[in-house]
Formats: structure tokens, sequence, C-alpha cells
């Protein structure tokens, strides 16, 4: 009976046009297709892209060196080496981030005392070679000055929620 059962379903296609009820419900439904270069899909507040190094209002660098989110990081990808200034304030010499060992897990963000390292909503990045996915105190500080303002109004919506 259940070979008689198979032969009439395969005769008459039953599975196929089954299937084609499925493709033809969804045919004429509003695309969810996003036209990326053109387009951008929502971003979550609490994305972490990537890092950026911040300034004071007057130029000067944040970082104190207090070397907190090279201890907190779970993946060793942050190096720190700092020196004592004439004034007294301890500044970074070095200040470099793996991109090859970070897990963007935003440790180094919440552990900083004056939010010098922050992780910004950037993920357009590629790398052309190897030494490019080290992130050096020159380079966090240039993307933290070009993206700065957006930085900020991320730093003060999450305070909201605090």
């Amino acid at each position: 009976m259940k070979a008689l059962s198979n032969y009439f379903k395969s005769l008459f296609l039953l599975e196929l046009f089954r299937g084609l009820s499925v493709t033809g419900r969804y045919l004429f439904r509003k695309k969810v297709t996003v036209q990326y270069p053109e387009e951008r899909a929502p971003m979550s507040p609490r994305f972490r892209g990537l890092h950026a190094q911040r300034r004071y209002e007057n130029g000067e660098e944040r970082c104190i060196a207090c070397k907190l989110c090279e201890a907190v990081c779970p993946a060793l990808a942050i190096t720190i080496e700092a020196e004592e200034r004439e004034d007294g304030s301890r500044r970074t010499t070095r200040y470099d981030i793996d991109l090859f060992k970070c897990i963007f897990c935003g440790y180094c963000q919440e552990s900083c005392p004056v939010d010098a390292i922050v992780e910004t909503r950037i993920y357009e990045y590629h790398f052309e070679n190897r030494e490019d996915a080290i992130m050096t105190k020159e380079k966090l500080l240039a993307i933290g000055d070009k993206h700065e303002h957006q930085i900020a109004a991320d730093i003060a919506a999450q305070a909201k929620y605090r």
C-alpha cells in the first residue's frame, strides 16, 4: 500500500508542487535584502568595532599608562610601554593592539578610567599585509581624532543606560 502511495505521489509530482507553493508564498512578499554599499543595516548601540584612542580638548592624549587595559585583556593583544615626563605625569611611549589576537570583547574600554581607549562603530577595514594588523599609538590616535564626534555621542548614549 505504501509503495502504491509513493508511486502516485511521484507520478503527479506532489512534492514538486508543495515546494513550488512555498516559493510562490514568498515570491510577492516584501524583500529584506540590503543593498550594502548604498544602504546600511541598522547597527546595535552595543556594537564593538575598530579601536581608537581619544584626546582631551587641549590635544593631549588621554591615556595615563595605568596598564589596566593590558592587564584585563583576555587575549593578551595589548602591549604598553610607558615613561614619566618632566611634569611628573606618566604617558605611553608605545601602545599596540594586535587585531589578529583581539577578540573585541570590550574589556579594555570598560576598564579604562579616563575613557582613553574605545571601540568605535567602524567595521569596514582591511589589511594589505600583516604589519597593518598591529594598531600602533599613532594609528589609534588618528582614528580617534577622525571619529571623535561619533565616539563622544556613543559614550553619552551609553551613559544613559548605566
